[in-house]
């Protein structure tokens, strides 16, 4: 098989990215960080008001990228089993049968994440960290690609479970959709069932295209210019007296990660200081958690931090 040109695959991703901004109307930075966060090998938690378009963004990317999509409907009564899958006992040769739940898919969608048990919340943290579970002693890999998306509501708390620090880490990005202005709300209202429209997308990505276009984003140049002020926001965070807990090294890591798939976006093969300064609100934000008592919420922190640290 024939390599990919690495110019002809950045347009491809290019024109996927510009089909799925015409499902979400006047979201386009949205749809830019998710495929970034994609691409940059990681995971997407949209946290947002019910019906601005999570569960939307999800399809549209699936049916635009091929991928093998399952939406799981997180509930209190939800069992791990639920997620990953159970052994089933065949009587007819006396063994177990392994029998994969909806994780085993290319594209997750975990809607309402947090209304499911820490037990259940659980199930995901191997999967999203090594793309693998294990069920009875035995590992079962997932595929690759692997992206999880998984969405919550931030004013509804009754009846939820509040992620802990160790799976709210396992997401790259954490977003939220936002109201559309009056211009994209008008759009939406005059146009016809968008979800007939995304059934009808074609494919202009596939699982091989995803994987070139991740190595690609890997070899994207990151100067030492540049590392210096990842470490540099990184270290304002450990020291903000606004803050109980900074960034970690993995956190770095994510970061640059991050800028490498938006600088691939952008069509260009370094990373800009621009590129940290665009994804570092939603690389950090979940990540940090201000002091008690602090009365600014940890998204106007990650902004104060990207003031105070002067690019090198």
């Amino acid at each position: 098989m024939t390599a990919a040109n690495p110019a002809d695959s950045v347009l491809k991703l290019k024109r996927a990215v510009a089909q799925v901004d015409s499902v979400i109307f006047g979201k386009a930075e949205q749809v830019e960080l998710a495929f970034a966060c994609l691409i940059a090998d990681g995971h997407l938690l949209i946290e947002d008001l019910p019906g601005v378009g999570k569960t939307t963004l999800a399809h549209a990317l699936a049916a635009t990228l091929g991928l093998n999509f399952h939406r799981a409907q997180f509930t209190a009564d939800m069992l791990p089993s639920d997620i990953i899958g159970v052994s089933v006992f065949r009587r007819s040769d006396e063994r177990f049968e392994f029998h994969p739940g909806p994780i085993f898919s290319e594209l997750f969608l975990a809607d309402e994440v947090n209304r499911a048990t820490p037990r259940t919340q659980s199930a995901l943290l191997e999967a999203m960290a090594e793309n693998q579970v294990t069920v009875d002693g035995t590992t079962h890999f997932l595929p690759n690609p692997f992206f999880v998306i998984a969405t919550q509501n931030p004013v509804d708390l009754a009846g939820t479970f509040p992620l802990p620090d160790s799976q709210m880490d396992r997401f790259l990005m954490r977003m939220s959709m936002g109201y559309p202005d009056a211009r994209a709300e008008r759009q939406m209202l005059t146009s016809g069932d968008r979800a007939d429209y995304i059934r009808s997308l074609p494919i202009l990505l596939g699982a091989e295209d995803i994987r070139g276009l991740k190595a690609q984003a890997r070899g994207v140049l990151a100067s030492d210019a540049l590392i210096d002020y990842v470490q540099a926001l990184i270290k304002a965070s450990r020291q903000a007296p606004e803050l109980s807990l900074g960034l970690s090294p993995r956190a770095a890591l994510a970061l640059l990660k991050a800028a490498r798939a938006v600088a691939l976006i952008g069509g260009r093969n370094f990373v800009q200081p621009e590129d940290i300064k665009r994804v570092f609100p939603h690389v950090a934000a979940h990540r940090l958690r201000p002091n008690p008592g602090e009365h600014r919420r940890a998204e106007q922190l990650a902004q104060l931090l990207i003031e105070r640290v002067a690019i090198p």
